[in-house]
């Protein structure tokens, strides 16, 4: 029985988790004006970027567990980290560079490739996460795995379900602790504590 508790998944892992690999993307300041642009409903970017990194994890956890299928873990919370980071607010007429579905990827990859330092893995999943709309395949699991979980989230989001109030509010919990602030109001937050 102990055995199986230690295998569960809580969101305070996934959160832990998801910061430990993902820290030096989550705390940079051009990542942070993630928060400034909307991506699917009232979700921004940088939420949603959260969201699926948080469920890129879960995935690969199961995909690890059961199927015994390697996962590099870092490259894919990276990599889904960054996904999105297209730094312009697509609802805007004319920011994008031609049509915003087709084309942030290749955007989001060449800022990524600006601002950090990546591996094959991680220009892989930035670059294909939109497939099909994207005419070549992925070519790593972890692509695959982001792609899948890139889909989900936008879908929750648009239909206003909640997948990641919890990680989120851990999320600028731990950005806050990192900045010297010690308060206790990090967002507003429908899952329990």
């Amino acid at each position: 029985m102990s055995v199986h508790i230690e295998k569960r998944i809580t969101e305070y892992k996934l959160a832990k988790d998801l910061f430990s690999r993902g820290k030096d993307i989550i705390l940079s300041p051009k990542v942070q004006v993630l928060k400034t642009f909307t991506q699917h409903g009232e979700t921004t970017v940088f939420e949603h970027s959260v969201a699926v990194a948080k469920y890129s994890l879960l995935i690969a956890y199961f995909v690890t567990r059961t199927l015994k299928i390697n996962v590099d873990m870092d490259s894919l919370v990276r990599g889904a980290l960054l996904h999105d980071y297209f730094l312009y607010d697509w609802h805007v007429k004319g920011a994008a560079e031609g049509l915003h579905g087709f084309t942030h990827p290749r955007v989001a990859r060449r800022n990524a490739e600006r601002d950090f330092e990546l591996n094959d893995i991680e220009k892989d999943i930035i670059c294909k996460h939109m497939f099909p709309l994207t005419p070549i395949p992925p070519m790593h699991r972890e692509s695959i795995i982001v792609s899948l979980a890139d889909k989900w989230c936008a879908l929750a989001e648009t239909f206003k379900i909640d997948v990641s109030s919890y990680i989120i509010y851990r999320m600028n919990y731990r950005i806050a602790l990192s900045e010297g602030d010690y308060s206790t109001n990090y967002g507003d937050t429908k899952a329990e504590y």
